[in-house]
């Protein structure tokens, strides 16, 4: 017998379900990423306002003058802490 009575017809690439797991994982990335480009271009995100400089600066602040706020408590915890030597 030779080699080529041994081999038999195994019949088109897609009957084989190994094929289609090979297949199946580009494919479903090529979906995902037409997908999530479909779905950024349909809903973009808002404009940022004018003003966000502003606003920054205000919130700033406010944590700031918060800050200020417990400085007497911070400075009686930490020469708790530490005392100070004469």
């Amino acid at each position: 017998m030779t080699n080529d009575a041994k081999l038999q017809d195994s019949g088109p690439w897609w009957k084989h379900g190994h094929v289609w797991l090979v297949v199946a994982g580009p494919a479903t990335v090529v979906v995902a990423g037409f997908t999530t480009a479909w779905i950024a271009l349909k809903s973009p995100d808002p404009v940022v306002e004018a003003d966000y400089y502003r606003r920054g600066i205000e919130i700033n602040r406010t944590l700031a003058a918060r800050d200020k706020a417990n400085l007497p408590a911070l400075q009686g915890r930490n020469h708790a802490a530490t005392p100070a030597h004469p």
